[in-house]
């Protein structure tokens, strides 16, 4: 199941999508109605075509907690040191856009990174669940693009600033919510070039473990985002540029890159 968000008719609204062009409304918000299991939904009868709408961010999340140095040939190109420990950091929710949305380019950056990455969305509170519980409270996966100015992340030594820029982060394009997340294919393209690829099976905490020690620190809240770490082959967007996070089984996240004003 692909769960969009979208503008239509001067209204916000959740839907699926269903083959490649027609959408069905939800009643509500699907994060007010899930308990574990996608089966609860209700439809409103609402019948939409792709074409005729605004996809949006597939959710609002409170945060987003991201994952740093989580695959091994990142942390070699960065020369960092692998985590003993998931190394987490947050995003803030005005940071997020959907797809086909601009990422402006702050007037004072130096190098404005892509990281492509899988996003794993919440479907309900989570707080101190055990790995072998932690698919009850996910509601699916989507795509996410962890931008990154690095000249700014470091001079600070933390990453609030650097990462936390308005459209920094771009998640879609929807939610799939029926899909195995632990061996999937993760690319990115600039300019229709591939730039990163890389499978999820060879992240260094698995999506288990990482749900888990994140929710023994915070509380996740339905709609939450987990940005799960990025590949080797980050690199500069440049003004012009179009950048595409693409994953195996849930689809293309395209964004735009554009100078601030």
């Amino acid at each position: 199941m692909r769960i969009v968000r979208f503008a239509a008719q001067s209204k916000i609204k959740y839907g699926i999508l269903e083959g490649d062009n027609t959408i069905r409304g939800f009643r509500v918000s699907p994060f007010a109605r899930f308990k574990g299991s996608v089966s609860s939904f209700k439809f409103d009868g609402g019948i939409y075509q792709l074409k005729d709408v605004k996809l949006l961010a597939p959710c609002v999340p409170s945060k987003i907690v991201a994952l740093g140095l989580n695959y091994r040939q990142h942390a070699e190109e960065t020369k960092m040191t692998l985590p003993l420990v998931p190394l987490i950091f947050l995003k803030p929710s005005t940071a997020v856009i959907g797809p086909d949305d601009e990422i402006v380019l702050p007037r004072d950056s130096s190098r404005v990174d892509y990281e492509g990455e899988l996003g794993i969305v919440m479907g309900r509170k989570a707080k101190d669940v055990p790995k072998d519980r932690v698919k009850e409270y996910i509601l699916g996966y989507t795509c996410v693009n962890d931008v990154s100015e690095r000249h700014v992340q470091k001079a600070d030594g933390q990453w609030t600033r650097a990462k936390g820029y308005d459209t920094f982060a771009p998640i879609g394009p929807w939610i799939e919510t029926e899909i195995d997340p632990n061996d999937l294919k993760l690319e990115t393209y600039l300019n229709g070039e591939l730039r990163q690829s890389a499978r999820t099976s060879e992240l260094i905490f698995g999506l288990d473990e990482t749900v888990s020690f994140i929710s023994g620190v915070m509380t996740l809240l339905p709609g939450d985002i987990i940005a799960t770490g990025t590949p080797s082959g980050i690199g500069k967007m440049n003004p012009g540029d179009v950048v595409e996070v693409r994953i195996e089984g849930i689809g293309t996240l395209r964004n735009f890159v554009a100078a601030q004003g």
